[in-house]
């Protein structure tokens, strides 16, 4: 919709019009011609500053202007009537930051309108105006929130008194996590010291389920009213290809000969190597020179690899390495020079994790390449969306699928060709606009923790009874009774985290003095925690945990299966003994976990005759031999679930991988071993009649206790704070984050046709 719309007569925008003249101007100034639909519907609703609204379009489709316009709008309103407003504009990077601030800065400085970055890299007289003379607009983190909260508690009311808007930028990062609970928790807080209602504005390109987003914004409050603009945009203009690739050998960690106990002492490591990688690699040097570009692993040993093959083939050409490395554990002066590469007139290609996905000022991204099937639908949505922002450009989206060559030996799921059915169902799913809901049940006790300590540190103290109604009754924590607040508060008393003094208030122990005066106390969540795989006296290599073990279960690495023989939480370190050769398709410790949409898509592609258009021939060969083995199995018959495969049997589930946790956790609770991997779970040493007796059993009965369902489960340390919690909220916490009990249930009583 222009400003001078030839449909209408010449009518100008109506929302246009109504912005300050100022604005207005600024726009004129910069040769927009028109607004785009996100902006047309977001303006008049935000003037209104009635009721909280999510503003959810595409990636670079206006959001941060259709919310900045008019919240400046009235914000020069109320400067204009003596007031000194404060707008906070939360965002998960500090990279995103620093691309808001260098993007509404011009503006502001127009309007008279400071604004004051804050994050670790902005210096202390930066931080010490805004504390002195708060007005204008805050871009934050919510750690550093977190962090002002804590040390400048009794200012927060002189601060914030005069907060009109809470931003929140890529909302749908913070849904169902530690840091969104965190920001649930502070926005409440803040509310309860200001003494009034503050309008809240979400901003998000991907959106699983509108009703949870809403949910999250407003706190589940009944007296929140909260408003959904959802732009109405072209169909996707795309250009796809899935390609595949065959391994022609097997590639190891390391060499070795294998013996009763696993390996040899004769075993020399060689360098971690993937298959296909060099197929992959000599394809992009050539399709990427030139350009600018995003390349996505999933890993960061990956990006690493990928990166060392493309500036190989850079030097061995003779010729100028555009090929860059980004991922959490590299500095932020080697991540800043990849995106400045990126932001340059050179071409770059930057070879990234999820680094890269949300939002940040990356320039022009001609292609979006996916090695292997992405973590999510939700996540290749938002890859995928980095590329084709200039006008009439196409996103473009090469995705590459690896299977291994098939030699008569293969495990189940590789004859299958689960990673290629998993890819094109992903993309279908993608192209369907369906993305995965966040999970919002999780009780996320580890984060009450942190925001109890926070709390006592913003008062200086607090009756227990106050800080239960502020954090559970009127909070986001609304799914913990006050017997569990006790029993939590005790606990931390028995750390001496906390103490009571003789009024009954709570104040920092000894201990929790010390963690909430620490920089890392701000942060809900915790750096990702590797265990080393440790067989005799050698190291195999560290793997990320993300589900309970126990000793005795089979986990793989390597491209072999290895049983548990001792856990050691404390020296994050797991003694094995080698279990099976084999490569099966699914590595334990992904750190992700795939939704059962997924593997109902997965599952519906196997049974029918579906073209994929956009694969390659070699997908398309892939797809073939999957549907025949899964026709030889006799899969496309709803009662043949149950297959024997090598020295076990394999339960096709078709469930994501948090109710196949919970199924695997069922069948320990038996005294019987499974595993969980791909389309469902492998149970070693057991015939078909065996896992049917045991099927059979589990829908007889009820679930068993948490205590025995995960008594001897280990790793359940998954949050920041989970360790101060006593053992009974230890186990609540984690079946409300990690398990599934009522999908698992309906399965179970689902397939009772399948058992007689």
């Amino acid at each position: 919709m222009s400003y001078k719309e030839e449909a209408s007569g010449g009518k100008e925008s109506d929302s246009f019009l109504r912005l300050d003249k100022r604005i207005q101007k600024w726009i004129y100034r910069n040769e927009w011609t028109e607004f785009r639909d996100i902006q047309e519907k977001a303006i008049p609703l935000l003037l209104e500053n009635t009721a909280d609204v999510i503003l959810a379009s595409s990636t670079s489709s206006g959001k941060t202007e259709a919310a900045f316009f008019p919240i400046l709008t009235n914000v020069l309103q109320d400067i204009s009537s003596g007031a000194k407003p404060v707008v906070i504009y939360i965002s998960p990077l500090t990279a995103l930051i620093n691309d808001q601030y260098f993007r509404i800065t011009e503006l502001c400085a127009i309007l008279g309108i400071s604004v004051h970055p804050w994050h670790g890299g902005v210096t202390a007289r930066v931080k010490k105006d805004f504390i002195e003379n708060p007005q204008g607009i805050l871009l934050i983190t919510p750690e550093s929130l977190q962090g002002l909260f804590c040390n400048h508690g009794f200012e927060i009311v002189k601060m914030f008194s005069e907060t009109r808007y809470i931003i929140i930028d890529e909302i749908h990062s913070f849904l169902g996590s530690e840091r969104g609970r965190q920001l649930q928790s502070m926005m409440h807080i803040l509310e309860l010291r200001v003494k009034k209602q503050i309008q809240r504005v979400g901003l998000s390109a991907t959106l699983g389920d509108m009703e949870m987003a809403i949910s999250f914004l407003t706190g589940e409050n009944p007296a929140r009213e909260c408003k959904i603009i959802v732009a109405n945009e072209k169909k996707l203009n795309i250009k796809l290809l899935i390609k595949g690739i065959r391994e022609n050998k097997d590639v190891h960690v390391f060499e070795n000969t294998h013996t009763e106990n696993g390996v040899s002492g004769e075993e020399s490591p060689k360098d971690e190597t993937f298959a296909g990688a060099h197929e992959i690699t000599d394809y992009l040097f050539v399709k990427l020179r030139g350009s600018n570009n995003l390349v996505f692993p999933n890993t960061r040993s990956k990006v690493e690899y990928y990166t060392h093959l493309l500036s190989t083939d850079a030097e061995q050409a003779g010729v100028v390495n555009e090929f860059y490395a980004h991922h959490g554990n590299l500095s932020k002066e080697i991540r800043e020079e990849a995106e400045q590469a990126l932001k340059s007139s050179n071409p770059a290609t930057v070879i990234c994790t999820n680094t890269l996905e949300l939002g940040i000022d990356i320039g022009d991204i001609a292609s979006v390449s996916q090695i292997e099937p992405p973590p999510s639908v939700a996540s290749l949505r938002q890859r995928t969306g980095r590329s084709g922002r200039r006008p009439g450009a196409p996103q473009v989206l090469r995705a590459f699928t690896i299977e291994e060559a098939l030699n008569g030996n293969n495990h189940i799921f590789a004859q299958l060709r689960e990673n290629t059915f998993q890819m094109c169902a992903t993309v279908m799913l993608m192209l369907e606009g369906w993305c995965e809901p966040p999970r919002v049940n999780g009780m996320h006790l580890s984060t009450l923790v942190q925001q109890l300590l926070a709390v006592i540190a913003e008062c200086g103290g607090i009756l227990p009874n106050i800080a239960y109604n502020e954090l559970c009754v009127s909070g986001p924590f609304k799914a913990v009774t006050d017997k569990d607040f006790n029993s939590l508060v005790l606990s931390l008393m028995r750390n001496e985290i906390v103490e009571q003094d003789r009024s009954g208030l709570l104040l920092l122990g000894q201990r929790g003095e010390h963690l909430v005066s620490h920089y890392t106390f701000y942060a809900a969540f915790a750096s990702e925690t590797e265990y080393r795989i440790i067989t005799g006296t050698k190291t195999l290599g560290t793997i990320p945990l993300n589900g309970s073990i126990q000793t005795g279960d089979i986990i793989i690495f390597a491209g072999k299966s290895w049983r548990i023989q001792n856990i050691d939480d404390k020296a994050r370190a797991i003694e094995v003994t080698f279990f099976g050769e084999g490569k099966p398709p699914v590595f334990t410790g992904s750190g992700f976990s795939l939704h059962t949409m997924i593997r109902g898509r997965m599952k519906a592609l196997y049974a029918s005759r579906q073209e994929m258009p956009f694969a390659d021939s070699t997908v398309k060969e892939f797809l073939e031999e999957g549907r025949s083995t899964f026709e030889r199995y006799g899969l496309k018959k709803r009662e043949n679930f149950i297959v024997e495969s090598g020295r076990g049997t394999v339960l096709f589930t078709w469930l994501g991988d948090t109710a196949n946790q919970t199924l695997r956790l069922l069948f320990k609770s038996e005294e019987i071993t499974a595993y969980t991997g791909g389309m469902g779970l492998t149970i070693p040493s057991k015939d078909r009649e065996e896992v049917i007796a045991l099927l059979k059993k589990l829908q007889k009965k009820d679930f068993p206790p948490l205590e025995k369902l995960l008594g001897k489960s280990q790793n359940l340390f998954v949050e920041k704070w989970d360790k101060t919690l006593p053992r009974r909220l230890l186990l609540k916490n984690y079946e409300s984050l990690y398990l599934a009990r009522d999908e698992t249930r309906e399965w179970l009583d689902a397939i009772a046709w399948g058992l007689d």
